[in-house]
């Protein structure tokens, strides 16, 4: 009786062993595929990407060390949105072949960065297009970013290009791209009647141009008919974001500026004179540092500040 008992014990782990092999085989198999659905050379729809609009040469793929060849002078600006890749290709039009279309497509290193390399670009007076999780079209370009992605659609030969043949392209393009066309769970915070809609943008570095403000969002408001701007700093952990609101109190205090410090189990706050950008207030919630810029007066910039921090992701407190 032992030697059966261990025997149908052998074959049990064997068994178990050999359905692990399987389940561990197939995901390498589902992360391949998935790998070569989004290769960055089969972006680029071809051989064309609009009617009359054929695909020149072949696609041609840069990386941060080459990424120079493509748009020298304007690579830096990408690298700090974790610049991974760029795809390229060129559509020239049939009946013109001095008109064409280049199409560039930016592998990011999150859907955030995504964002903020378009927002670099985006312009109150664009119009939004409804492709990806956003876009803008104006006479000779078509720019959206989806998932990790940032698209960059440029006519060259021509001043003025059919707008169609833009929108064309650009859902080609998008059809080859993962399917997320989410926007970044932190502009939620902003979505507030004073907050100028599409004027948020993500900087990656050195937020309101202070060191200590690593990362965050910045968007235009208008508060009691006086523009300002509120901003939101992005942390790793609470003690990340409470060291970056220290700093910044170090800060403000070293100014000469009057500062009224406030720590209570339910708030962390700092309403002052900023030397670069007048009055201030900021609370410290979670992992998050909010703040408004620019302020009339500070019992209207706390009313802005709580309703942004209520929107926080998971609504930390400290």
């Amino acid at each position: 009786m032992q030697d059966t008992s261990h025997s149908a014990q052998k074959i049990l782990l064997w068994r178990n062993a050999l359905i692990s092999v399987i389940i561990l085989c197939t995901f390498c198999i589902c992360v391949t595929v998935c790998a070569e659905e989004f290769s960055m050379e089969k972006v680029p729809p071809a051989p064309s990407c609009a009617k009359g609009w054929v695909m020149e040469g072949k696609v041609d793929l840069y990386t941060k060390d080459t990424l120079f060849e493509r748009i020298n002078g304007e690579s830096e600006l990408y690298f700090p949105y974790g610049f991974e890749a760029l795809a390229s290709a060129r559509y020239a039009n049939k009946e013109s072949p001095q008109v064409a279309v280049e199409a560039d497509v930016y592998r990011m290193g999150s859907l955030l960065d995504a964002f903020g390399i378009y927002a670099n670009y985006r312009k109150a007076d664009n119009g939004v297009v409804n492709i990806g999780a956003e876009g803008f079209v104006s006479p000779t370009q078509l720019l959206f970013y989806q998932d990790r992605y940032f698209v960059r659609l440029q006519a060259s030969g021509t001043l003025n290009v059919n707008q169609e043949v833009l929108l064309s392209c650009a859902r080609a393009i998008s059809q080859n791209l993962p399917r997320n066309v989410n926007q970044p769970k932190e502009l939620e915070s902003f979505v507030i009647p004073a907050v100028k809609q599409r004027s948020e943008r993500y900087i990656s570095q050195s937020l309101l141009g202070y060191a200590f403000f690593r990362r965050g969002l910045i968007a235009d408001a208008i508060l009691e008919g006086e523009p300002l701007k509120v901003f939101m700093v992005m942390e790793e952990s609470v003690n990340a974001a409470r060291k970056a609101f220290d700093q910044y109190h170090a800060y403000l205090k070293a100014s000469g500026q009057g500062v009224r410090f406030t720590e209570t189990p339910e708030e962390t706050s700092i309403a002052a004179v900023d030397p670069l950008y007048k009055n201030v207030y900021i609370v410290h919630s979670g992992r998050y540092l909010v703040g408004a810029v620019n302020l009339k007066t500070t019992s209207a910039g706390k009313h802005l500040v709580e309703q942004v921090r209520k929107r926080l992701p998971g609504h930390q407190s400290n």
